[in-house]
């Protein structure tokens, strides 16, 4: 028999709501929360991550699922739920660990410098894995990338490419003595688009929504490239940017 949760005064409740509502927790536990099926059956194909599945108690479950269920009234539902009209199903996970011989392996990455927003985090990391990156290193003032928002953004994509933190700078002194390049994207002395070859070793490297990536970072870049406007907007959004360069990059 499935163990059940009623009250949302529950230690186990008051965790997981904080898993949606604070940072902090997050990353002092390296567990996060993903809600709805989808989500959750990505999360099931790595088993080894998933602690718990919380399920509402009107809500029916596939067969093939395999991991330990935790039922829970409608009200502790809500009150985990980070979104308007919840599916009623949750995954209680730990957040996925990579090491320096991971590290080693990775030829292709994402290099995000500053980006704030969840949603454009979780677009980047989404695209990162449709384009077949091997990882993204988000730098130093980037949103959390298992905020909820990010997490549903990426739509699974997080259980697929190696998402990790780091300062940027030695990161891309590492990759530059690998032979990896490190494509940055600006304004100032750049490539148009239309220059730039497909290779099979880079890291590209994209910047803040409004102020673009750092110029001590953008300085070390090997060479930097832009996206030429051809309409009256002023500039492109940097999810729908990084897809652009990340496709142009990886074209065989």
């Amino acid at each position: 028999m499935n163990k059940r949760i009623e009250s949302t005064q529950n230690s186990l409740v008051k965790h997981w709501k904080k898993l949606v509502t604070s940072r902090k927790e997050r990353d002092q536990t390296n567990e996060f929360l993903v809600e709805g099926f989808h989500l959750v059956e990505e999360a099931l194909k790595h088993q080894d991550l998933v602690i718990q599945l919380l399920v509402r108690e009107d809500i029916d479950i596939p067969a093939h699922w395999s991991a330990p269920i935790i039922e829970v009234t409608a009200a502790v539902a809500k009150e985990i739920s980070e979104t308007e009209q919840s599916q009623g199903i949750f995954a209680y996970c730990k957040q996925p660990q990579y090491d320096e011989k991971d590290q080693h392996q990775w030829k292709q990455l994402l290099l995000i410098d500053a980006v704030q927003d969840p949603g454009n985090i979780g677009t980047m990391i989404r695209t990162a894995d449709a384009a077949g990156l091997d990882a993204v290193v988000l730098g130093k003032g980037c949103a959390d990338p298992f905020n909820p928002k990010t997490v549903r953004s990426a739509q699974g994509s997080h259980f697929h490419i190696p998402v990790v933190r780091g300062e940027l700078a030695p990161w891309m002194n590492r990759l530059q003595s690998n032979e990896i390049s490190v494509i940055g994207t600006g304004l100032q002395e750049a490539v148009s688009l239309h220059a730039l070859e497909a290779r099979s070793n880079f890291a590209l490297l994209v910047g803040n929504e409004g102020s673009g990536v750092q110029k001590d970072l953008l300085s070390q870049a090997d060479q930097v490239v832009k996206i030429p406007l051809y309409g009256q907007a002023e500039s492109l959004n940097v999810a729908v940017a990084t897809g652009i360069l990340l496709y142009t990059l990886r074209q065989q």
